[in-house]
This record gives C-alpha cells, structure tokens and sequence, in this order.
C-alpha cells in the first residue's frame, strides 16, 4: 500500500504519517516512511534518536554527483534524468520501531531555475519507492503534491489530505485536489484534524462533499504538552492513537495488503 499525505502546513500531515506508519508496522507490514516536507519533521515525531543529525538526500552533494554525473548547484547542462536509486533505501535509511525512515529534503519549483541533478535524483527515487517497493509507503508531504507526477500517481493507493476546521484549510484541500486530478490521481480522502466539537466537524463534512472523509482526530492538549516537551508525538495521545488505528482500518477496507 502506498499513501502520500498532503495539507496546508500546521494541519498535522506529519503527526498523522507517524501515527499510521507506527500503526502499520505494529501489524505487522514492512514500513518505509518517507519525509518529503522541506520542513522535515518526521523523525524527531517517531522518535528516532539524533533526529536532527539525519541529512537529507537532496543535500547529499557527493552522491547526487555520483549517481547525476553533476553536482548540485553548479548548472550542469547535462546530467542522468534517471539515476540508479534501487539501493538507496537499504543505504540511506534509518531504522526505529520496527519503521524504516528516509529524509527526501526540498525538491527546487519551477521559477527558481532549471531542472536540476538533486531534482532528478529525487524524482527517480520517488519512482522506485511508490513502483517498485513491495511494502508499505507513507509519504510526508508539503502543501502540494510537487514530489509526485503521472507516472507514480497510479501507484498511490490513497491520497490523504489533512484538513483542520478553518476556511483556508479547506481551501487547500479544493487546491490540492485539482492538482491531483491534473495527473490522473484519483484516489483521494481527506482526514479532518484538531477536532475540538461536534459542530467543527459538521463545518468540514458540509464544506467538503464529494470528497471521501476517513475520519475526523480529536483536539488534544496531550499533543502540544509532548511537543512542548521535546517528547515523540507517537505515544502522547491515546484518545488520537485509538482514531487513526480507525483511519488504518478504513484504508485496509479499501486495500488490503499482506503484512510481511
């Protein structure tokens, strides 16, 4: 099963991808977190230790080159569009939990120059991770879907994106939703987050029809007390943990893989 999740920054993509890849692999299924948020956060949310210490791939000058034939930042004019990258995940991932964790870093827009070595490379690794791994991929998004294109969006079993009961929230999720559908990506559902009322809940299930809705996480305060407190987010809020283990469910109810 393959799983992007996306949302306007704030909303909780990060602490939702954490939740379901430790879900997933205390059932049992190899897990690969993947952190493509610039703003990564991923690990230090699992827990991993040294979190801060994990280097980004898209920094790796000396492998980027390697692989590219071009090192970053030097406007090569020619250079591989589509490196080796099957043995990276077993080379550049850390493993905690039973999860194993890759850090993608921040793949360069179109207006901020031409495609470039670090883009190519991550794109590439994108490809094999969503076509050729047999196993459970969660991927950590920004506000966008930039890491995915037609070619790997067949392989997303499900598109998630986060929404917390405000209008720009939504906004984004209508956003986000058009640039799915612009590369054919189709399986798209959204989880609402920081629920603290019935009436929150009723904004976003009226604000948001047509779209599948997986479930609706409650507000705790249990999240920004661990957070305050340089503690993993993963174990803080048993009333969230119960939630996404339904959210889990309901993925598994639309397809449902063998654990490994």
């Amino acid at each position: 099963m393959k799983i992007a999740i996306s949302g306007k920054g704030g909303v909780g993509k990060t602490l939702l991808a954490s939740l379901l890849s430790k879900t997933f692999a205390e059932s049992g299924y190899s897990v690969l977190a993947i952190d493509a948020d610039p703003d990564a956060n991923l690990a230090a949310t699992l827990g991993f230790p040294h979190a801060e210490k994990i280097t980004p791939i898209s920094e790796m000058k000396a492998l980027i080159k390697e692989r590219t034939g071009a090192r970053p930042g030097q406007g090569a004019s020619f250079f591989k569009l589509n490196p080796r990258v099957n043995d990276l995940p077993e080379k550049y991932s850390q493993q905690f939990n039973g999860i194993r964790l890759m850090v993608m870093g921040r793949i360069k827009k179109g207006g901020t120059g031409c495609y470039c070595p670090e883009n190519a490379l991550l794109q590439a690794l994108i490809t094999h991770l969503l076509l050729a791994r047999d196993e459970v991929v969660i991927l950590d998004m920004e506000a966008g879907i930039e890491h995915l294109g037609r070619a790997t969006a067949t392989a997303v079993d499900k598109l998630i994106v986060v929404v917390e009961p405000s209008r720009r929230s939504v906004e984004t999720a209508y956003r986000i939703n058009k640039l799915a559908q612009d590369i054919d990506l189709q399986n798209i559902a959204v989880v609402g987050n920081k629920i603290r009322s019935q009436p929150e809940k009723e904004f976003l299930i009226s604000n948001l029809p047509g779209f599948e809705l997986l479930g609706f996480i409650p507000y705790d305060q249990a999240i920004v007390d661990a957070d305050l407190a340089n503690l993993p987010l993963v174990n803080s809020s048993q009333q969230i943990i119960n939630e996404v283990r339904n959210i889990y469910h309901a993925l598994l109810s639309t397809k449902a893989p063998s654990p490994k």
